[in-house]
């Protein structure tokens, strides 16, 4: 079956490509070998060289809009020692064999991939110098590479890789580890601004995304699923929908209890997507009754506040005496802090197209994370996971939703009931009653500060979801999470309640929630202290390099060093001679191997508590190198804009056990017009490089809230911010 995106097929495209003389040069990452064929290869399949000298590079991960369908190929095209304006990019299916984990989440492609494809690169330019050299007869030694040219030294020969593409057929790869890399020093692509490959595309509404797609003979799906997450049907008028004009299928689909998997529904198949929506209406669908339909928002504060008053249910973490250190402080503060459920939002709903037919199943998805896709899919449906095939298209934004694969294995069971190819497409209404949601939490804060601006007692009574120690989705948090380990006298406990609301992980899962609360609270101790939230940090940090050691090392250094460039920005020192009613905040985090530290400027209306966000600065510490610093600025700006608008606006409201929120009427993101500009500096440090599309965020937060206290001297220890509160 063909992906009709554009006039001609990929496959049409990549069959023309490999016919017409195009070389595929690949590179294993895993340990397999396999012998290079005229035109084509057995692994893992990342260069192509046409005759006349275009590079096609195959993009492996997901694109949610975060920038690796031009990041990653890069890092190839840098070794490969190619002109950028010669290489054109393709966007890989799912292959597990031939592409290991093809994954967008935890700000990993950068780490995973950032050596391993540079060595796909160097391998590539060693096997087309090899070729170079056997047909000069001369040691490749004495050849050099460049702008997509192999060169002898000594006489000046030439040789484009076009025409030596053929001739690689026939060369062994060398092993990798044999083939040095280029000094960073000498990078002409890695580093440079590079705009994303297919922005054109996007601001021109060309086919790219999921909700574009078109095969022939494809029907249209709507899927309805009870308010009460996991509830099964009781009763649906499906004669009634099936009398809808244009309707070719209505059925019950019985599903399971795995809110992350296929649940109950009714399936209603039309030849457009209209028609299925009208098919869908006439349903008058009821459900039966659910254990989880008595939950609600309100029971849970009350739930977390009757928690609190009783002795903790675990401990975390305790170090030294917690209540001796709390009596003998100086000053001491207690406050209550929550943050509500959050839904994804992203732009494009959920939504795949499936075609099974003689046993296998093709599907167009999505998806951040496609190979469990697959899984999910065969498991549910008893289809062998080979006998499925999953073409990525790019996402219209994922934020961690769409790591969860629900929308493609409900696509699959309603193709292969319908008998034809399907499109499922979800609404906006679907898309947000029908997520995996950012947890909600509540935590409940003691600490001490001496006479001298130490922090010297630190007690969190942390209330989350789930049972015993089973936690839902990102609910929970470890026992390492900063200021533990800074604080001599610490103790960090939990309580949980069960929930029926399906959760899972959302831009820096965790990190989103906790850097708000914890840095919201040393912000507390700060005044209290009568100190300098900037002194009082860099106090709080210490001298030492490092704390903790392997994945949970925390390196103070480095949160010192953006700590203080953040404050250097934006004119911290400074920050006493801005208006009445004008104030800068500031915060840091560690997430996602990063260390961030933010500055907000906010103004607090008096006369009505409204917020304007002036300005954010944002000191960014991800490693030694940047692959593409205009994708970086972007990933870092929009992070920070994403989390004023969990700050400022957004909360989910859980109800009779089922989101009330419905559309972006009442559950509103930032709009461009009161966007704060977002200026963004990179230090460099000689550690490896780490990802961006996460760490970002939860910084934000807190600096936001910590601003309006400076302006308004109302503390925000609740989220949305209420602006009624902020009144004088």
């Amino acid at each position: 079956m063909t992906l009709e995106l554009t006039g001609a097929s990929r496959r049409d495209l990549l069959k023309a490509s490999v016919v017409g003389g195009g070389l595929v040069l690949s590179f294993s990452i895993a340990p397999k070998a396999g012998a290079a064929e005229a035109g084509a290869q057995a692994l893992n399949a990342y260069v192509r060289i046409a005759p006349n000298g275009l590079v096609t590079i195959m993009a492996k991960n997901p694109e949610i809009g975060q920038g690796v369908k031009t990041s990653l190929p890069m890092m190839i095209a840098e070794e490969l020692d190619v002109l950028w304006e010669n290489v054109r990019i393709e966007q890989a299916d799912n292959d597990p064999k031939l592409f290991t984990r093809q994954f967008a989440g935890g700000s990993l492609a950068t780490p995973m991939n950032y050596d391993d494809l540079r060595k796909v690169g160097a391998v590539a330019r060693a096997m087309l110098v090899n070729a170079a050299a056997t047909a000069w007869n001369c040691p490749s030694g004495e050849c050099k590479t460049a702008e997509g040219h192999v060169i002898h030294v000594s006489t000046g020969r030439k040789a484009t890789y076009g025409s030596l593409a053929g001739q690689c057929a026939g060369v062994a790869a060398p092993d990798p580890k044999t083939i040095p890399l280029k000094d960073p020093k000498t990078y002409k692509i890695i580093g440079q601004p590079k705009r994303q490959y297919d922005t054109k595309k996007v601001v021109t509404g060309q086919p790219l995304f999921g909700i574009d797609v078109r095969v022939p003979g494809m029907l249209y799906a709507t899927f309805e699923k009870a308010p009460v997450f996991g509830a099964k049907v009781a009763t649906a008028d499906l004669e009634a929908a099936r009398a809808v004009k244009g309707v070719k299928k209505v059925f019950i689909v019985e599903g399971g209890t795995k809110l992350d998997g296929l649940l109950p529904g009714v399936a209603v198949v039309a030849d457009s997507w209209w028609a299925a929506r009208k098919g869908r209406n006439a349903l008058k669908t009821t459900w039966q009754d659910h254990p989880t339909s008595k939950q609600s928002s309100a029971g849970f504060d009350k739930r977390a506040a009757e928690l609190n008053a009783g002795a903790p249910q675990m401990n975390l973490r305790k170090d030294g005496d917690v209540d001796a250190a709390l009596k003998g402080a100086a000053h001491t503060v207690e406050a209550a802090y929550a943050y509500p459920f959050l839904s994804h939002a992203p732009l494009e709903p959920q939504n795949t197209t499936a075609h099974f037919k003689d046993g296998k199943m093709e599907m167009w998805a999505p998806s951040q994370n496609p190979e469990p896709g697959r899984q999910l899919v065969a498991s549910t449906l008893g289809i062998k996971p080979d006998d499925i095939t999953v073409h990525m298209t790019r996402c219209g934004g994922g934020f961690g939703r769409r790591l969860s694969n629900d929308y493609m294995v409900e696509a699959a069971w309603i193709a292969r009931e319908a008998g034809a190819p399907v499109k499922l497409l979800w609404t906006r209404e679907d898309d947000m009653h029908h997520d995996l949601y950012r947890p909600a939490g509540y935590h409940y804060f003691k600490g001490g500060v001496d006479d001298k601006g130490n922090v010297v007692a630190w007690q969190d009574h942390f209330v989350t979801f789930g049972e015993g120690e089973k936690l839902a989705s990102s609910a929970g948090m470890g026992g390492t999470e900063f200021p533990a380990r800074f604080v001599p006298n610490c103790k960090i406990d939990q309580s949980t309640i069960p929930l029926g609301v399906p959760t899972g992980p959302m831009r820096a899962p965790g990190s989103n929630a906790l850097a708000f609360v914890n840095q919201g609270f040393i912000d507390e101790l700060a005044h209290a202290a009568g100190a300098d939230p900037v002194a009082f940090k860099m106090k709080l940090l210490g001298d030492a390099p490092m704390v903790g050691t392997g994945p949970s090392g925390y390196n103070a250094g480095r949160m010192r060093g953006v700590l203080a460039e953040a404050a250097k920005m934006s004119g911290w020192a400074a920050r006493d001679k801005l208006p009445k009613g004008t104030a800068m905040g500031v915060a840091f985090h560690y997430s996602h191997a990063g260390y961030f530290a933010e500055v907000v400027q906010a103004t607090v209306n008096p006369a009505n508590g409204a917020i304007k966000v002036d300005k954010v600065w944002v000191a960014a510490d991800v490693g030694r190198q940047i692959v593409n610093p205009l994708g970086a600025m972007n990933q870092v700006q929009g992070a920070a804009i994403e989390g004023l608008s969990h700050a400022l606006y957004q909360k989910i409201t859980i109800v009779d056990g089922a989101a009330k929120e419905s559309n972006f009427s009442n559950y509103p993101l930032l709009r461009m017009a009161a966007a704060p500009p977002v200026e963004v500096k990179f230090v460099i440090t000689d550690y490896p490089p780490t990802g961006l599309g996460e760490p970002a965020l939860p910084p934000v937060i807190p600096a936001l809230c910590n601003a309006i206290f400076a302006a308004s001297g109302k503390r925000i220890r609740t989220l949305p911010i209420d602006t009624k509160q902020l009144k004088a």
